[in-house]
């Protein structure tokens, strides 16, 4: 599993954080990136969709667009607080829904659509790839397993992320050098990533993925209040 968080750390590592709009640019576009150097791998693998990936990440950039224009005009800090309580939010959903009892459903194209679309504002507004939002998205309205869904949401992650930063790149917010650094290890990262994801089962998967993510967020909520 290949989980990206390089909005934290360039905020938290980097020394930027008296500039929340320039790291939210910078990651966007070295995540965005990273995202599609690393679909490969899955590829070899055959866990990626390419149909309902491809809906998914075409409606989405419509949504991340209008998404980083309003992330803009937020004062970053809110922005990041923010960022904090919806991570919190969609792991819960995610450690509810690896608690029930789930069925295989069909592919929803209409419930596809409009997740994208909403995903794709929220990605876009808060700067990110969107892979957090992405995956449960993709298990939301499609029949495909987690396996697949973190596979096929690389599509996605790469569409989100250039559109994101070419939008902050309009305003002046991407710094190419740092995005460079993030990138090669994204790339090294995203390699054993691949190979971890496809030897954990897939509940374990889902409990790593939801754990990983509320404590970025609880980090990101006590550190911005």
């Amino acid at each position: 599993m290949v989980v990206r968080y390089s909005q934290f750390r360039c905020y938290y590592t980097v020394g930027y954080s008296k500039y929340p709009h320039l790291v939210i640019g910078t990651t966007a576009f070295a995540v965005g990136v990273n995202a599609y150097i690393n679909l490969f791998q899955h590829m070899r693998h055959k866990t990626v969709k390419l149909k309902p990936g491809l809906v998914f990440a075409l409606i989405g950039a419509l949504g991340d667009y209008i998404g980083a224009t309003l992330g803009l005009i937020t004062p970053g800090k809110t922005l990041l607080l923010l960022f904090g309580v919806l991570m919190i939010i969609v792991a819960l959903l995610m450690l509810r829904n690896n608690t029930a009892t789930s069925q295989r459903q069909s592919t929803s194209w209409t419930r596809l659509t409009v997740t994208a679309f909403l995903v794709g504002i929220a990605a876009g507004y808060f700067g990110i790839g969107g892979g957090f939002l992405i995956v449960p998205g993709l298990m939301f309205s499609t029949s495909i397993s987690i396996v697949e869904a973190i596979s096929t949401s690389l599509l996605s992650v790469g569409t989100f992320g250039v559109v994101a930063a070419l939008r902050y790149f309009l305003a002046g917010e991407v710094d190419f050098l740092i995005a460079a650094l993030y990138l090669v290890g994204g790339v090294l990262g995203g390699y054993f990533g691949t190979k971890i994801e496809h030897s954990v089962p897939k509940r374990t998967l889902k409990l790593i993925f939801s754990a990983i993510v509320i404590v970025v967020a609880l980090y990101l909520i006590y550190s911005n209040i």
